[in-house]
């Protein structure tokens, strides 16, 4: 036997009496222990990311569930705000137009009123002139006694009418 197998014999011999102490020292059951517990806590910590998780997606479905509310809310605030627009522009025009027609009248009343005042003044101006064109025909065509016939008249009409 030469010097390798030698070797190899107490390589050999030594690795027994290392995994017999192992073994004596209950290396292999320790080894086990820590094993087993890092694994028992591998498995809490994917439970609780489990956890973690599903009350994210909880979250998320909510928080989406939101953002459709607050977007409804807000579609129905803007068709609110168009509705009032649109009523507040039909009242806008009506008032406008109720304005306009109202000016109108008015100002037909005044040009009817002016029409009518220019009639009467053009007739007062001809019942003058119509008065002073009598009067110069009447003293040019009457004497004396018809004057004071005349003017005899005129009174008894006047005394008639203020009794």
């Amino acid at each position: 036997m030469d010097a390798t197998t030698w070797a190899s014999i107490w390589a050999l011999v030594a690795l027994c009496i290392f995994l017999g102490i192992a073994i004596y020292m209950k290396v292999p059951a320790l080894v086990a222990k820590g094993l087993d517990g890092r694994a028992d806590k591998i498995r809490e910590d994917l439970a609780a990311a489990k956890q973690l998780r599903l009350e994210a997606e909880a979250l998320l479905v909510e928080y989406k569930k939101k953002r459709k509310e607050a977007e409804a809310e807000a579609g129905m605030i803007v068709a609110s705000a168009q509705r009032e627009a649109e009523a507040l522009a039909a009242e806008a025009l009506q008032k406008s137009e109720d304005f306009i027609a109202r000016r109108t009248a008015l100002s037909e009343q005044k040009i009817k009123r002016a029409e009518s005042e220019a009639i009467d003044a053009v007739r007062s101006a001809a019942v003058d002139l119509a008065m002073v064109a009598a009067e110069k025909l009447i003293v040019a065509n009457s004497d004396d006694k018809s004057q004071t016939a005349l003017f005899n008249a005129a009174i008894k009409d006047v005394k008639g009418r203020l009794n």
